[in-house]
Parts: structure tokens; sequence; C-alpha cells
């Protein structure tokens, strides 16, 4: 299988954070969208950003900027459609998404996912980490995606599907779980006082 693509899913409103983008905040003396990239870019074959508005607000990171073709802020999925449609202009069989406010990811994301999605006609794979108690949760914003379901996922989304594990799990989608250890990876910063905790970790 080709390298997948990456995307970075920045298309929410970030209303516990008062509205604005969230990855512009800093962190440790940069954006939380730059720690983002450092960990994403060197795990994927390109890279690209979902965001609605103005593009030109993230012109110094130089990425395509990809806004959703669902109106009206219907969630991730509408991210994860709009960078397949971009994939597939780019004769790419995935995409490895990413969300904009979780810069502790794992720098192993990509190759694990892959690895989970082995033996897969349609790779979907869901990143996970274990609870004591829930067992494994999935983090719906990290994933590997196949371009050859964006048209089912574009036909769910128009039929008013909104929860990603709904869709993955009709899909038959896996996880790959990654272990946590003084916190979870896939920590997010939705709040000032995630922001003051993620600038303790750093």
């Amino acid at each position: 299988m080709k390298q997948p693509l990456g995307v970075i899913l920045a298309g929410g409103q970030a209303r516990r954070m008062g509205g604005g983008d969230k990855g512009l905040l800093r962190l440790g003396g940069q954006t939380l969208l730059r720690h983002v990239i450092d960990r994403l870019e060197p795990q994927v074959a390109g890279l690209a950003l979902n965001a609605n508005g103005d593009a030109a607000r993230f012109d110094a990171y130089g990425l395509p900027v990809l806004s959703d073709s669902i109106n009206g802020f219907v969630g991730p999925l509408a991210g994860v459609l709009a960078g397949l449609d971009w994939a597939a202009d780019q004769g790419a069989e995935t995409i490895v998404t990413a969300a904009a406010d979780t810069p502790f990811f794992p720098g192993d994301l990509v190759p694990q996912l892959l690895m989970a999605g082995e033996g897969m006609t349609h790779p979907l794979v869901l990143a996970a980490t274990p609870d004591a108690e829930r067992g494994l949760v999935r983090h719906p914003t990290f994933g590997l995606w196949p371009v050859a379901l964006r048209d089912d996922l574009r036909a769910a989304l128009s039929d008013g599907l909104r929860k990603v594990v709904m869709w993955t799990d009709r899909h038959e989608g896996r996880m790959a779980s990654f272990p946590v250890t003084r916190f979870d990876p896939f920590f997010n910063v939705n709040t000032p006082d995630d922001l003051a905790r993620a600038e303790a970790l750093i």
C-alpha cells in the first residue's frame, strides 16, 4: 500500500475556548498546529489542513487548506470527507487524520494504524487507548480512512449521520491500541485549563 496522505482536522468551532482557532493557540513557544504538523508530517506522503472560513490565516504553514463540502459544521466526518476528496485528486489510496488540538499524539501513529488495517480491502482504523472502566476508548479524529469509501461517507453525511464510530462500525472498522504512560497521548486542548495542563506536560 502507498504511504497515506495526512489531514489535520481544524474545522471545529472551539466553543469551550471562547471560539476561534484552537490550533493557533500557543504552547511551549509555538502554536498547537505547529506541534501537530511536526509530529504528523514525517509519517505521511503529504499534508493538508481541514479548516473553514478564510484560509489566509493559515498561510504561514504552507499547507493546502480544505474546507468542508458539507455545510453547517457537521463534525469531524465532514473534514474526513474533504480530506478523502483531496486525496482522490492526488491519486492516493488512504489518508490519516489528526486533530489540530492534540499536540502529544504518538510518533508512530501512522505505522500502527497501517499495521492494524493489514488485510482489509478498504483499510479503516481508529486509534484507541485502554481505560480501566471502559475498555478500549476510540479517538475518532485519529484514523486511517480509505479513499474508496468517500462516496459512501458523502451519502451517509447527506442522510444525517454524524457520529464517526457509527460509520466506521458500519464498515467493520478496526482499532489500533496505543499505550497510556504518564498521560493519554490523545489528550486534547478543549479549555483554558487543558492548555495550562499541556504547558505543564511540555
